[in-house]
């Protein structure tokens, strides 16, 4: 396993959610994940209900490789920072036990205010420090 500063890992991770220029988020996806990485999201019972309504099924939460990756992040980044509304932040709680690396982020309103919303994210490193499983939990 590279050796690697998990608490950079988590601050470059953060930050590609809020990265305007989507180059740098396309070359910020292929740093941070391998080019078969997962991301998979559990999202609140409340968007669940709603995409099981509209027909998606489970397979709507997974997203794989580095251009599924690259849109996840630019939808996000569309959807939430880009309109000049919210910003991702860690929680600066980051653990790592071997490969496994644990840590809380938040979407708070860019011009201050309570937090919006909490997640939990769970990443699976391969040999080369890379992310190749990556479990998002939102809870709140």
């Amino acid at each position: 396993m590279a050796d690697i500063d998990i608490h950079d890992l988590t601050d470059r991770y953060v930050a590609v959610w809020n990265e305007p220029d989507a180059e740098r988020r396309r070359t910020a996806v292929g740093e941070l994940w391998s080019a078969d990485a997962v991301h998979v999201l559990q999202p609140p019972k409340e968007m669940l209900r709603t995409a099981e309504g509209l027909g998606f099924d489970r397979h709507f939460l997974e997203a794989r490789g580095h251009h599924a990756l690259e849109f996840r992040v630019t939808r996000a980044h569309e959807e939430f920072v880009a309109p000049g509304t919210f910003v991702f932040r860690s929680r600066g709680n980051t653990v790592r036990l071997h490969n496994v690396v644990k840590f809380n982020w938040e979407m708070a309103p860019r011009a201050g205010g309570e937090v919006a919303g909490v997640g939990l994210e769970i990443l699976i490193l391969g040999p080369d420090g890379r992310i190749v499983s990556d479990y998002q939990f939102i809870e709140g």
